[in-house]
């Protein structure tokens, strides 16, 4: 398959999805985020593949949604017209991520913001390098509830997740391993072999039993009400988008949303 904004391989057992607009910190266009579906989608459907890994090249692992496009394609968006892109887009591709049948495993290195946290952290292992750092900037910066998946609160503890959205604040690789979001951090030259390490031991396992054990634990998360919440978030989320304060937040202008989001 041909892409132009994720750069798609397999080795072995193990497919790679990289993020590959490296010069906008690989933030998430639309079709970089099409692409990635279609490409979990061939990699789920790829005998051959046991395990996929979801990267980014360059620095970091991704920014976050593409601010620019939405400013210039989707500001002028209606209500519904706006609900329909993030509900496919953000919020069904994110979860097509946590569904797939095969272990995943986010490699993150530099920054991991917004739309990427969302991405990296609806997969089942993270690898995270010592200079990653994690952050949902949004209430700050957009005056929006969060992003359009809060997963937050199941992979970092309630507490903990109401700091770092409260605050705005980043969180690092060393304190996302201590709350228990992050698998393992290593240094940054070594980000790659220990992911593909990690990759092809996951991979030796019987893949019918590896898909049992993910479809049973990811029952556990459903029973404790998980996706009902995230689909209640992402409402709350919509409403958010047609707030006094988003409206005043974003005719401020994209750069001092950014600079908000940056502090």
């Amino acid at each position: 398959m041909a892409f132009s904004e994720i750069e798609y391989s397999v080795s072995g057992a193990v497919a790679r999805i990289l993020h590959a607009r490296p010069g906008a910190r690989n933030a998430e266009s639309q079709l970089l985020l099409d692409e990635m579906d279609a490409a979990l989608a061939a990699a789920t459907a790829d005998a051959e593949v046991r395990v996929i890994v979801i990267g980014g090249q360059g620095d970091h692992f991704s920014a976050g949604h593409d601010l620019k496009e939405a400013q210039a394609k989707r500001q002028g968006f209606t209500v519904e017209q706006r609900w329909d892109y993030e509900q496919l887009r953000y919020f069904d591709y994110a979860l097509r991520i946590w569904d797939c049948p095969k272990p995943t495993i986010a490699q993150v290195q530099g920054a991991c913001i917004a739309g990427g946290f969302m991405v990296a952290n609806l997969c089942d292992l993270v690898v995270a390098a010592d200079d990653a750092f994690f952050a949902d900037p949004v209430c700050h910066s957009m005056g929006a509830a969060a992003v359009e998946v809060l997963v937050h609160p199941w992979v970092m503890g309630t507490r903990k997740a109401k700091e770092f959205l409260f605050t705005g604040a980043r969180l690092s690789a060393q304190e996302a391993l201590a709350a228990g979001m992050v698998n393992r951090v290593v240094a940054r030259a070594e980000l790659e072999s220990e992911v593909q390490a990690m990759a092809e031991r996951v991979a030796a396992a019987p893949p019918f039993a590896l898909r049992l054990i993910k479809r049973s634990l990811n029952r556990t998360m459903d029973m404790q009400g998980f996706r009902n919440a995230l689909s209640a978030h992402f409402d709350s989320h919509q409403l958010s988008h047609v707030s006094a304060e988003f409206a005043q937040m974003r005719g401020s202008g994209l750069a001092s949303a950014i600079e908000r989001g940056r502090r």
